[in-house]
């Protein structure tokens, strides 16, 4: 066959847009961009996902961690159907993300021909800044190009769609002409900086505050230094989303944590408190944490205009970058003790709360001594997946990240099954770094197991073999076990909630892995050593207590009462009472 056909044409523009890397799975609908990758193996590389899901969550992945726009390849029919998890990840934690799918042969569509599904209709909401399909040779460039700089430009995943009939084509070289629309891979970021008056009013505003708070979210990043100088000028505190966790970590006696439901006491105590607040690239979802409207005066630094006021009441609105905004702000700011003593004091209170949670006993082992023990023993250069349930919790509380250290979860979706798959674009990118893969059993039997073959399959090749996973083992699906008692006051439901018993360190070892089973406290440390020292990945499997509670801090009286009223109605519900008396305990000493 020709080498000069349109899937040779998507294959060579992938790596003039600086691609060297596509995640998919295959299928008969793209068996022609496949073979234009077997053709370009010295310039592009094809990561078979065991699953399309799991392609798009590590192109995902591929972006957070800094890789550029993540690219994911999947056939039509079920596999496009597979992609829309990964995709809507991409969509709502804001990263670029492009999708190239096949489609059954132009001649069939409407027919209700094989595997052929709408696309337009699939895609149109989660790829909704950028979807189109090539049905002519001449129009491959175009598409291409004005996905990635749609993918860039919006940090939204987007969708290509070629038809098979449409990949074996003659590429067209002749694109001058009416009708004709050549264009390039060109792509430049402009400086967006406030306006001088809005930079003015908002030092204004800041100025007048005497109890200023800072939310800080992964719009921030690169702006730490910034963002602690203003901080440091105002006497404010600092608290994060919990996307800004990894942007802001760094010690401070005046960082209070992350912010919401899965924070700290610090971070209510804050926001409870402020007359003032200065969100910097945050849109955070956890409303009913942000100040009681009215309370505060609010200022807002973000890049895109229409996040501002999405989440809180805005007087003051700094539409740029968050690093050159804060700097051109920080003159204007008069030096000032603000509070930062009684913010000290709340920071320093929850330290305290946290040390003794980690300590508490349980029936079986602490998750949150096993999340705290394990900062201890992070390696500097380290790369940090977290999945969703639980494990986002004991992450957000009391996993002490190095400075610089990237760490990433499938935050505003909260799609579980994504920490083994960004754990693995991560070592894809840098495997020269450790990765730490972070979940619970849930997500480890939803998409983690079937992952972990991919880890085996491929770790022999990587500079640095170290990939850690861990696996909070209670065999409960005990976030949202905590949610139906906590947020409608019903007994744990175990038919829906039970996770299935698997043994996962006798499993990793299975693949030639190592595998470590841990079940006392005394083992938990001496495992950490284990898992950074090993020659190969390793998988820990903590068998934690599923009662240990996910109480959010400084619940007002009658959420408790109905987490009780929860916890009353169930059998053998006697170590999760005590475990919650404990923790309010805790907060009010």
């Amino acid at each position: 066959m020709s080498t000069t056909t349109v899937a040779d044409g998507i294959v060579d523009r992938l790596t003039d847009w600086g691609v060297d890397r596509v995640f998919g799975y295959a299928g008969d609908g793209i068996d022609p961009i496949l073979a234009a990758l077997h053709r370009r193996e010295d310039r592009i590389r094809l990561v078979t996902a065991r699953h399309e899901e799991m392609a798009a969550f590590m192109a995902t992945g591929h972006a957070k961690y800094g890789g550029g726009v993540g690219v994911c390849l999947a056939t039509q029919g079920p596999g496009a159907v597979h992609l829309l998890n990964g995709l809507y990840d991409a969509k709502l934690d804001r990263v670029p993300v492009v999708a190239i799918v096949g489609q059954v042969v132009s001649t069939a569509l409407g027919s209700g021909y094989l595997q052929e599904v709408d696309l337009q209709t699939l895609f149109k909401d989660v790829c909704a800044q950028y979807l189109q399909t090539v049905v002519t040779p001449e129009q491959l460039p175009l598409v291409l190009d004005n996905a990635f700089r749609t993918a860039l430009a919006t940090s939204s995943p987007v969708c290509v769609i070629v038809p098979h009939d449409v990949q074996r084509s003659e590429l067209a070289d002749d694109l001058h002409g009416h009708g004709m629309v050549p264009t390039s891979t060109a792509f430049a970021r402009g400086r967006s900086f406030p306006r001088d008056d809005d930079l003015a009013e908002a030092a204004a505003v800041l100025t007048a505050g005497q109890r200023v708070a800072v939310l800080v979210g992964q719009g921030a990043r690169g702006a730490a230094d910034e963002v602690m100088a203003v901080v440091e000028r105002l006497g404010a505190g600092v608290t994060t989303s919990l996307l800004g966790k990894p942007v802001l970590n760094r010690p401070s006696p005046v960082h209070c944590g992350v912010m919401g439901h899965l924070g700290t006491t610090a971070s209510a105590d804050l926001m409870a408190g402020c007359d003032t607040l200065l969100i910097v690239g945050s849109n955070d979802p956890w409303t009913e944490f942000y100040p009681a409207p009215g309370q505060a005066r609010a200022i807002q630094i973000d890049i895109t205009a229409r996040n501002i006021g999405t989440k809180y009441p805005v007087e003051v609105a700094l539409v740029g970058d968050a690093r050159d905004t804060l700097a051109a702000l920080l003159p204007l700011l008069q030096p000032r003790q603000g509070w930062r003593t009684e913010v000290e004091g709340f920071a320093t209170r929850w330290q305290d709360v946290a040390r003794t949670r980690v300590a508490q006993v349980a029936d079986r082992l602490n998750p949150q001594l096993v999340v705290s023990e394990l900062s201890a023993h992070l390696p500097a250069d380290v790369q940090v997946a977290v999945d969703v349930g639980s494990v986002t919790y004991w992450y957000a509380r009391f996993l002490d990240l190095p400075p610089g250290v990237p760490a990433h979860l499938s935050s505003t979706l909260a799609s579980m099954g994504s920490a083994v798959p960004y754990g693995l674009a991560a070592k894809l990118l840098h495997d020269h770094r450790p990765v730490v893969a972070m979940a619970g059993d849930g997500a480890m039997q939803m998409n983690g197991l079937s992952e972990l073959i991919t880890v085996a399959d491929r770790w022999r090749d990587w500079a640095d073999p170290r990939f850690v996973v861990l696996v909070l083992n209670n065999g409960d699906l005990s976030e949202v076990s905590w949610e139906q008692r906590e947020m409608e006051g019903d007994p744990r439901f175990p038919t829906s909630q039970r996770v299935p018993a698997f043994p996962y360190a006798g499993y990793a070892e299975l693949l030639g892995l190592t595998g470590i089973r841990v079940s006392d406290p005394s083992e938990v440390a001496p495992a950490w050593r284990a898992a950074f020292a090993a020659d190969r990945p390793v998988l820990v499997e903590a068998v934690v207590d599923p009662d240990v509670p996910l109480l959010a801090p400084r619940q007002p009286q009658e959420k408790v009462d109905q987490t009780v009223r929860g916890l009353e109605q169930e059998q053998d519900a006697g170590q999760a009472q005590r475990l919650l008396d404990e923790q309010r305990g805790h907060e009010t000493a």
